[in-house]
């Protein structure tokens, strides 16, 4: 590779080879095994994680595409299609390649983008961050609280494909996102304490707990985390462990019943 990433080739034909197999590593490898057995792709299909990820990999390309055509970063419609689609495509799998500098482009753009790297990806993919069935999972659940207001006495369990979903795995799904809210946050005030601005602490916490790759800021596509000091390294290298074994496995270390054990 290269520290200018893709856009040392500036090539469209191995930017559209790389959006195919990473929209594919974005995909739980346990569907493909699941796929070959059975020699058909309604495994896939009929997933509503999956079905989930194409609908908001289709619908961020599409929006991305609009702005960088209306902010006349490019005046051709193909030229802004190539561009959105790779960026957001390694974003939202967490591949971390740039074609561009697109922490240039307008600011809603680069946000956008780590927001969808702290998501998009399928649970058993190679992908980081929250993975899509958790966030599929709440929004059920805040639909479900919604309805409840309205009609108290509803039962109205949350279900995924089908099935209901079990109250204990919603008290998890809850939990992971509570302590990965905290997480964030906490070590994003380590970042501000060593010195950081917000973009640069912020994002570099973001990118490195969701293993997306480049943030925004002094840690941009265009720069790297070379430019941080020591102390602001221990603590991303500690955010990429927390991000890559799913938090809970790491936090666990540092209870006292783990030890008693």
């Amino acid at each position: 590779s290269h520290d200018a990433s893709f856009g040392y080739w500036d090539s469209a034909r191995m930017e559209t080879v790389a959006i195919i197999f990473m929209t594919l590593a974005g995909i739980s490898f346990v569907r493909y095994f699941v796929v070959i057995r059975s020699l058909s792709l309604r495994p896939i299909s009929n997933d509503r994680e999956i079905r989930t990820y194409f609908t908001v990999l289709a619908v961020s390309i599409a929006l991305v595409s609009i702005m960088l055509l209306e902010h006349r970063v490019h005046d051709d419609f193909l030229e802004a299609l190539r561009s959105s689609a790779f960026h957001v495509v390694s974003l939202a799998t967490t591949t971390g390649y740039a074609s561009a500098d697109y922490a240039q482009w307008p600011p809603f753009i680069p946000v956008l983008l780590m927001f969808l790297g702290c998501f998009v990806s399928c649970a058993g993919s190679t992908g980081g961050g929250i993975k899509m069935v958790r966030m599929v999972l709440l929004i059920k659940q805040a639909r479900r609280e919604m309805v409840r207001i309205i009609h108290p006495r509803v039962v109205n369990p949350v279900t995924l494909g089908g099935r209901a979903i079990p109250s204990s795995v919603m008290t998890a799904v809850l939990g992971y996102m509570l302590i990965y809210g905290a997480a964030t946050m906490g070590l994003t005030f380590l970042m501000l304490l060593s010195g950081l601005d917000i973009v640069t602490a912020f994002s570099a916490v973001v990118a490195t707990v969701n293993n997306i790759g480049p943030g925004l800021g002094q840690v941009g596509p265009a720069s790297n985390f070379g430019v941080l000091s020591a102390f602001q390294l221990w603590v991303l290298s500690f955010a990429m462990l927390l991000g890559r074994l799913e938090l809970l496995t790491v936090l666990v270390l540092f209870t006292g019943h783990f030890w008693r054990r």
